[in-house]
């Protein structure tokens, strides 16, 4: 199999293999057409069925469709071009639909930020990707969004505009929409195998990377889930994800026009409301990271009818414990929840179980591995396959698999000759061909579903006049999934606490979910001959010191 990388129809360098597009789009695994095509039947079949709701505010899917072409006449107009990126940076907010849906008709490409983003990983990510225009809150959870970009703005020579949504600027949203709407012979002819999502991810290198993802695979994993968890017309989907994670792009931006189900979305995460959100809206699907599933939990133990609703609950993005899914089957028996794995890169590897007879293995694995996607597990060292029950390192291959990185120099070594991913995890094959996650090859910390690099922060850190040196892992948490632990080395007659540490992060405008949680002041770090830190043994001590602390 020959894999090349290929210049797409906006001009971005994205892996490509002849032979295996070729089967995709034989197999029906990859279509010629795009989420636009499915918007476009959704409206003509009917213009008034709920697409979105959000509190009070119910879209149907003519209101975003007449939305959406709205927005695509304003960048026309602005000479936007197929290729180039459109990035923004909101809640679980309706417009985000609405311009992901726009950009697709235009051939844009979307990017994605979370909001929980402040001016060190927001002025990085809108400079890599070259974005010409960026939308924004004015004011989210009490921080200037707004004020933030206006004075990165001058640092960024591409962007263009930022566009504030829910607010006043100096471009808002509403004028984005008072133009004329494109007309379908305006709209560019949009290659499925063209970029149409470029999602940054953190890794253990220290700056996130962009993920690239095209049409084909992404149209494919929304398909897949669809079927596989037979989401239909009488669905109604609550989504706590963040649309700015793969996970909530999925189900606020493509799910309803696909299969035909309605999202709810929420902007700000508590339990409390979002169980209000699933009575209120009669949900019968949601899913999300295991501090979601958790705070449900804790929150509807006084309220055995709150999840009555509910037929389907999928957990992933950390490690889910098999004890929270039985704990969560047997409060809510009509349910039926699992564990499910993926990545950014490698969206939905194992879709977990799709039955009640499946239910045991929904909490003791990670789900069933599912043609066409093609799991491998090898020796970490060797690389030869390993027998079924003994650990390896998981590499993945299949029609949802992203392009490649923004620069194909972050490629090397991640991928296999055979065109594979290294996943970074490491798991068994158990059951024939159930999955289940043992541990991380990364450092990375999944705190509520957040990447955390701790290089990033640890770099920060070492900028600190008390710190000589500083390592960060990840410690067990109730109510995150996991958090920072900083083991640091103080410099002669220097102290060092959390509050200081938080001061510290503030000034270098790094976002507070990234912060360690704990910190451990020590006199040495354990090491290898080599003089690399022993980051194993941190977490070991971390967990420990954790453990302690609930005793």
């Amino acid at each position: 199999m020959s894999w090349t990388m290929k210049t797409d129809p906006g001009g971005w360098q994205t892996r490509w293999a002849e032979d295996l597009a070729k089967r995709y789009l034989a197999e029906g695994h990859w279509r010629n057409s795009t989420l636009v095509d499915a918007a476009r039947a959704a409206v003509a079949e009917n213009p008034s069925r709920i697409l979105l709701i959000e509190g009070t505010t119910h879209l149907t899917r003519g209101e975003a469709w007449n939305q959406a072409l709205r927005l695509a006449g304003f960048f026309l107009r602005r000479g936007l071009k197929p290729g180039d990126v459109v990035a923004f940076q909101l809640p679980n907010w309706i417009e985000s639909a609405v311009l992901a849906l726009a950009a697709r008709m235009t051939g844009l490409i979307i990017n994605p930020i979370p909001p929980i983003y402040r001016e060190s990983e927001l002025g990085y990510i809108l400079a890599d990707c070259t974005a010409k225009l960026v939308f924004s809150p004015e004011i989210f959870r009490k921080h200037n969004h707004a004020a933030m970009l206006g004075a990165l703005q001058p640092s960024l020579p591409a962007l263009e505009n930022v566009i504030v949504v829910r607010g006043a600027g100096a471009l808002t949203w509403e004028q984005t929409l008072a133009g004329p709407p494109a007309t379908e012979v305006e709209l560019p002819q949009v290659d499925p195998s063209a970029v149409m999502m470029v999602m940054y991810t953190s890794g253990t290198t220290g700056k996130p990377k962009g993920v690239m993802h095209m049409h084909y695979a992404f149209d494919h994993r929304v398909r897949t889930m669809g079927e596989a968890w037979g989401i239909g017309p009488d669905d109604v989907v609550f989504m706590p994800s963040p649309v700015s994670h793969i996970t909530g792009a999925f189900w606020a931006f493509d799910m309803p026009w696909v299969r035909g189900s309605r999202s709810v979305l929420i902007d700000i995460w508590a339990a409390d409301d979002g169980i209000r959100c699933i009575e209120d809206n009669g949900c019968t699907v949601s899913g999300g990271a295991t501090p979601f599933l958790q705070q449900f939990l804790d929150a509807a133990r006084t309220k055995p009818g709150a999840l009555s609703t509910l037929r389907l609950f999928f957990c992933g993005g950390t490690t889910v414990s098999p004890s929270l899914i039985h704990q969560a089957s047997a409060t809510f028996p009509k349910c039926l929840f699992f564990r499910a794995y993926g990545s950014t890169e490698m969206t939905c590897a194992t879709l977990g179980i799709t039955s009640g007879a499946e239910a045991e293995r929904g909490a003791d694995t990670d789900g069933v591995i599912r043609y066409p996607t093609e799991i491998r597990i090898v020796d970490a060292v060797s690389g030869e396959p390993v027998p079924d029950g003994e650990e390896g390192e998981i590499l993945a291959r299949g029609p949802g698999l992203f392009v490649g990185y923004l620069h194909p120099a972050d490629n090397e070594g991640n991928f296999e000759p055979d065109g594979s991913f290294r996943m970074g995890d490491l798991g068994c094959r158990v059951h024939d061909n159930y999955l289940v996650i043992t541990g991380r090859k990364k450092d990375v910390i999944i705190r509520s579903g957040e990447n955390i690099s701790p290089k990033e922060v640890e770099d920060l850190l070492y900028l600190h006049p008390a710190v000589a040196e500083v390592a960060i892992v990840a410690m067990p948490s109730a109510t995150t999934g996991e958090k920072g632990c900083a083991f640091i080395i103080l410099r002669p007659g220097q102290s060092i606490d959390l509050p200081e540490i938080r001061r510290f992060l503030d000034g270098a405008g790094l976002a507070r979910q990234k912060y360690p949680e704990h910190v451990v002041v020590i006199d040495d770090l354990p090491r290898v001959p080599s003089g690399k830190v022993k980051k194993d043994a941190l977490r070991i001590r971390a967990r420990e010191i954790a453990e302690g602390m609930t005793a």
